[in-house]
């Protein structure tokens, strides 16, 4: 990997909300992860390989969706679009992060079936890398019949998310053991929340979450229709669980969670999602579009909600990018 410097960067903001600046005017990154962070050398430039003039420009952290409806390959029969997920890194979108692979034609239910979807999804890509971003693959959909010998195994071969909402229960509080197996094996849980958005499926309002308690709340926005209102408050200050608003939710719904996580000091768990390629479409610029509704929309700066697309996102799914700091992942959005 060839040493690179960013110079003559205007502002450089960090991913970290409490601490939304860094001084300097420059970054320097070598093999894949930022060295420094401020004002270079002459000798340092020298020592690069390629200097990028930033030309006054402001650097933050590229933007990491938490919620892409990948498949194989850099297509999505859903909307019958190639090239998509390149689109979305032109969309500022470094980072993807599987939603499940529920939208692979014909795709299984079974045990065994939904543990192989999931390690293929994984392995297929640590070895593709659209237009060069990251697609963090095989989120492992939560079906009866899995047990905890099930997700210890995928655990072991590097799966290490999962998603509750498109399974076969009849209930939604079915999930809640299913939950639990996937999280003592060390994955991150996520759940569909809100009304049902396929056929067969169930809404999951609050109670649903209160008992299953996964890590994260999809759209809890909506897919559009969103949770009861009355929801929102307990889910904010009785749990833990990160707040994902997406771009394919509801606008109105997003900016009600999002002064709750603010007045009650829980805006570490907001965080920004797209929810595409779905119904909805292909957004390549979704990420951004959301940014801007939260910042110009409410009353607080533009630098929170890019940290809620880039740091927030970081620390809930335990990833070294989405931050400007030294010894991050040098992924950088001018």
């Amino acid at each position: 990997m060839m040493k690179t410097a960013i110079v003559n960067i205007k502002t450089i903001v960090t991913g970290d909300w409490r601490k939304p600046f860094a001084k300097g005017d420059a970054v320097l990154m070598d093999k894949g992860k930022i060295q420094k962070v401020g004002t270079l050398s002459a000798g340092e430039l020298k020592s690069c390989d390629l200097v990028v003039d930033a030309g006054g420009t402001t650097a933050c952290p590229g933007l990491i969706d938490s919620q892409v409806h990948i498949t194989f390959g850099d297509y999505t029969p859903r909307q019958q679009t190639v090239g998509f997920l390149e689109s979305y890194l032109h969309g500022g979108v470094t980072s993807n992060l599987s939603a499940s692979e529920v939208h692979v034609p014909g795709r299984p239910s079974d045990p065994e079936g939904v543990k192989s979807l999931a390690v293929a999804a994984l392995k297929c890509f640590e070895n593709f890398r659209p237009g060069g971003a990251k697609v963090y693959g095989g989120c492992i959909i939560l079906e009866p019949g899995l047990t905890q010998k099930d997700f210890n195994e995928v655990a072991k071969k590097g799966v290490w998310f999962a998603k509750a909402g498109f399974g076969g229960v009849k209930t939604p509080f079915e999930y809640t053991p299913l939950v639990r197996m996937a999280q003592k094996a060390g994955m991150i849980v996520n759940c569909h929340t809100g009304g049902a958005s396929i056929p067969g499926s169930s809404p999951i309002i609050g109670k649903h979450l209160m008992d299953m308690r996964p890590d994260v709340s999809f759209h809890i926005n909506g897919g559009p229709i969103a949770m009861p209102d009355k929801d929102f408050p307990m889910i904010v200050n009785e749990t833990e669980i990160a707040l994902q608003i997406c771009q394919a939710g509801n606008i109105r719904t997003a900016l009600m969670c999002l002064n709750l996580a603010v007045e009650n000091d829980q805006f570490d768990r907001f965080l920004i999602a797209t929810d595409t390629p779905t119904g909805t479409g292909v957004m390549p610029l979704g990420m951004i579009k959301s940014v801007t509704e939260m910042a110009t929309l409410s009353d607080y700066p533009p630098e929170w909600m890019i940290a809620a697309a880039t740091g927030n996102v970081a620390k809930i799914y335990r990833l070294n990018s989405g931050f400007i700091a030294r010894g991050k992942d040098a992924d950088v959005l001018l």
